[in-house]
């Protein structure tokens, strides 16, 4: 199962660092809302500016710690543990403006990634 692990952490990392580095200002089909960017997509959710940065930190943190994990092993399991609870924060926003289930699809998807991780 490491292999599973490491594919997986590598999944999660890369894909959170993508959407918070690289694309947080570009429209995407899985923003809350009609939301173009990130800070739409928070404005949507009825969350102030402060708490999408604070949002933003944590989970670039945890991806990089997810990185790290690859070769200091015991961070594995809480970074996992910590962007999970993120995700599921993410679904609760998703459900509170009634998104379609698409849009909640990638939270869902790295939430079951990160307890697979948690758990391997």
């Amino acid at each position: 199962m490491p292999y599973l692990t490491t594919i997986l952490q590598l999944i999660v990392a890369l894909g959170i660092l993508n959407v918070w580095l690289l694309r947080s200002g570009q429209a995407t089909a899985y923003r809350g809302g009609s939301a173009k960017t990130l800070r739409e997509e928070f404005a949507a959710y009825g969350l102030p500016i402060w708490f999408m940065w604070v949002v933003g930190v944590l989970k670039v943190g945890l991806a990089l710690t997810l990185l790290a994990a690859l070769w200091v092993h015991p961070l594995a399991q809480p970074a996992a543990m910590a962007l999970g609870a993120l995700m599921l924060g993410a679904l609760a926003v998703h459900l509170k403006v009634k998104d379609p289930i698409k849009k909640a699809l990638p939270a869902t998807a790295v939430l079951a990634m990160c307890v697979s991780i948690a758990l391997l």
